[in-house]
Parts: structure tokens; C-alpha cells; sequence
């Protein structure tokens, strides 16, 4: 009985289980307006073998909305990372091959924003400022 009353209480101090919260990732990236439909068209029909690779590297509530501001589209990016690397998980997913042809498709859609650009990368990070739980 001793036992059992020490594994409760274990259970309940959250010994097992224990989860990381969420970090929040936003960014942004243009799109060519001339390219628009085939990256809706690649999205609409993602590769599985891609987004297995997402969720193995601890990406959950990951969406991608577009916006039209002043006649330019833009692509915004949502997800919620859980691991606890973050670099190593995107060094691993970068090294993919089904995920490097999957960028070569969406890639030449996106139009980067000056300062991704100048650090050769597609997406901008953007800044936090509120969060309601």
C-alpha cells in the first residue's frame, strides 16, 4: 500500500510525463504573385513523407496563411515547437532529401524579405509582443 501511495504521489508532482511547453514561432516571406497557385496547389497536397518529418522534429499546430497587403501576397507561418533543440531539429529536417526536393517545389514560389535575404534564408522572423493563454 506504502508503494502505491508513493507512485500516486510521484504521478502527481508530474515525475512522469513531463511536458515541455510550446514555443511559439511566427514568420513571414513573400510570394510571387506569378507562382501563387502552385504553391496553394502544393499545399493543398503536402508530401507525407514531409510532414512525418515536421512532427518528428516536434512541430505541432503548423499553418501557413497568405495575405495580400497593398498588392503584394505574403505567406505567414505558424507553429508550435516542443522539443528541446531547435537548431539541431531543423539541422536534421534541412538534411532531409524528400524535404530539399520538397523546398526546391516551394522555394522558387516565395519571394524573402530584405533581411531574410541578406542571411540567405526564406523566412522572416518576426517578434512576439502578446500571447493569451
Amino acid at each position: 500500500m506504502r508503494l502505491l501511495s508513493i507512485l500516486v504521489l510521484f504521478l502527481a508532482l508530474g515525475g512522469c510525463g513531463t511536458q515541455i511547453a510550446p514555443r511559439r514561432y511566427v514568420w513571414i516571406t513573400g510570394l510571387k504573385p506569378e507562382k501563387a497557385q502552385r504553391y496553394r496547389e502544393l499545399h493543398a497536397n503536402p508530401w507525407p513523407g514531409v510532414n512525418r518529418l515536421i512532427k518528428e522534429s516536434h512541430i505541432q499546430n503548423f499553418s501557413i496563411h497568405q495575405r495580400e497587403i497593398e498588392g503584394r501576397l505574403y505567406l505567414i507561418a505558424y507553429l508550435e515547437y516542443t522539443g528541446t533543440n531547435f537548431d539541431e531539429d531543423m539541422k536534421r529536417m534541412a538534411a532531409d532529401p524528400e524535404t530539399q526536393r520538397w523546398w526546391k517545389e516551394t522555394d522558387p514560389c516565395q519571394l524573402p524579405l530584405p533581411d531574410a535575404l541578406a542571411k540567405g534564408k526564406v523566412w522572416s522572423d518576426t517578434e512576439e509582443l502578446y500571447y493569451l493563454k
